[in-house]
């Protein structure tokens, strides 16, 4: 008010160090503030006076978090009375009394993370994508790595459950992308694999675990079970990763891809991308990493089988055809997350495609290739009507679709000839695409597939003999041949000179 006396209220104001607004409301009504009427109170009667302190706030301390709908709901039932347009004046004052009396909260602390440090990794499920593989719809999840300070990316395909297999796969894969390792390696996958195990394989697994970090010089950490935020560097990334994801398949105007390789090439591709976006950071943290061993480490699990008289072996609930000539030996298989690879002693014979047990039905899981008993099927063609792997045993829709043709319209006993014919004619020919083409073909026209026809179709190209002549030459030509040598040569026989 001094200075007002001088100046006008604008500087005034500023001098005192409020507002101008400020200034001219005091020069409309210079009485002091507890000169003035008081502000007024509530007009209507407070809806929840009779509750509230004697029912609500009891429920909020019993259990402080329970809903504010739920607590509405139960006073509704317990006072008919209480007005449904009361439920947000009661949210409302539950929220105020959480912020003044509840109970203390959990905080976040925001962590530096020096390059060179930490490397992180986590399983995410990508079912809500709805990827297929050759018109199937592929169940599986993604391995993910990240670097923590720089924000390299890595991701791999696991078609199986969170395992160690996949575990140490894709950190190996991702370490040698990366070209370095960091200090320390966080990761609360392992969980997953302990649970439903005796205390022997626990301890196995953690052996097996804490040896992957040894190999790689990597101290080893898992966050407390269930705090996910403790693994917040990766588990944020999760969604990032998979949002670009989604965008990308619908700018590629498809889920569907032709076969594993092509999708798994699709992910390497989008990761990519987002790596090079990081470029600069990436290059500064791989600055300080730690070199790389000289080799990989074992990254499967050991299993030694038994194959049967069936053609094959069982192993994790799924049987496995393999050459017949195998039977009786035992076989030295390395289980992988998406293949297993056989030996015969040290020798590796072939690799199979892992599969998994159909889940909730307690059967048994099949992976069958009919090269392998084809053989023994144009034999005895009518164990293919029964046979408990039928279905798993046709490479492609098409021959599924030939042998339900045949049954519906022949004899049990042909429909199983023609079937073993057809199958045979892929394996001897090595057409099984384009035999297929043309099954599709005859069924689609309403016929069905003649096998004498596919054969004379598919059958090897005559090539002609070629007409080799030969021109004897005369006896006397030797004698002259031997008869010719060069003037004043030697010739040596027997150690001497002649």
């Amino acid at each position: 008010m001094k200075s007002r006396q001088s100046t006008v209220p604008a500087i005034a104001a500023a001098k005192a160090g409020f507002s101008t607004a400020t200034a001219y409301r005091i020069e409309a009504d210079p009485r002091l503030p507890s000169q003035k009427k008081k502000p007024r109170g509530r007009r209507r009667p407070d809806p929840l006076a009779g509750v509230w302190d004697g029912e609500i706030v009891p429920m909020l301390e019993t259990a402080p978090g329970v809903r504010a709908v739920a607590i509405f709901e139960e006073i509704c039932r317990r006072d008919p009375a209480i007005a449904p347009g009361v439920r947000r004046t009661l949210e409302r004052r539950i929220a105020r009394w959480r912020a003044l009396n509840g109970p203390h909260r959990d905080v976040i602390f925001r962590q530096e993370h020096p390059p060179g440090r930490m490397g992180l990794s986590d399983f995410t499920d990508m079912g809500a994508l709805g990827i297929t593989i050759a018109g199937e719809r592929l169940s599986h999840r993604l391995y993910h790595f990240r670097l923590a300070f720089s924000g390299f990316e890595h991701a791999h395909v696991v078609l199986g459950g969170e395992s160690f297999v996949a575990l140490a796969e894709g950190l190996q894969n991702a370490l040698w992308a990366l070209g370095g390792v960091p200090e320390q390696h966080r990761s609360d996958s392992l969980s997953a694999a302990f649970c439903n195990l005796d205390r022997e394989a626990q301890e196995d697994l953690t052996r097996r675990y804490e040896e992957l970090c040894a190999h790689y010089g990597m101290t080893p950490s898992r966050n407390n079970r269930g705090v996910a935020h403790e693994n917040g560097s990766i588990e944020s990334a999760h969604g990032h990763l998979k949002n670009v994801l989604r965008d990308e398949l619908l700018l590629r105007g498809s889920c569907a891809f032709e076969d594993l390789a092509a999708y798994r090439r699709f992910i390497d591709e989008v990761v990519g991308r987002r790596n090079a976006r990081n470029r600069k950071r990436i290059e500064i943290e791989r600055a300080t990493l730690k070199q790389l061993p000289d080799r990989r480490t074992t990254a499967y699990e050991e299993a030694r089988v038994l194959v049967t008289s069936s053609g094959g072996f069982i192993l994790r609930r799924v049987f496995y055809s393999v050459p017949s000539r195998l039977i009786g030996h035992r076989l030295n298989v390395h289980l992988y997350d998406d293949r297993l690879e056989c030996f015969l002693g040290s020798t590796q014979l072939l690799t199979l495609r892992r599969g998994r047990p159909p889940q909730g039905s307690g059967k048994h899981g099949h992976v069958v290739d009919y090269h392998h008993v084809i053989h023994a099927l144009r034999k005895k063609p009518m164990a293919l009507l029964n046979l408990v792997y039928r279905d798993q045993l046709f490479p492609r829709r098409a021959y599924a679709r030939a042998f339900e043709a045949l049954l519906a319209k022949e004899s049990d006993k042909q429909a199983c000839r023609t079937m073993v014919g057809l199958l045979a004619l892929a394996h001897d020919r090595a057409c099984e695409a384009d035999l297929a083409h043309a099954i599709d073909a005859d069924l689609d026209a309403g016929s069905l597939p003649d096998l004498a026809s596919l054969r004379d179709r598919f059958k090897p190209d005559q090539a002609a003999i070629p007409h080799v002549a030969v021109e004897l030459v005369p006896l006397s030509a030797y004698d002259e041949l031997a008869a010719v040598r060069a003037p004043n040569a030697d010739l040596v026989i027997d150690g001497g000179v002649a």
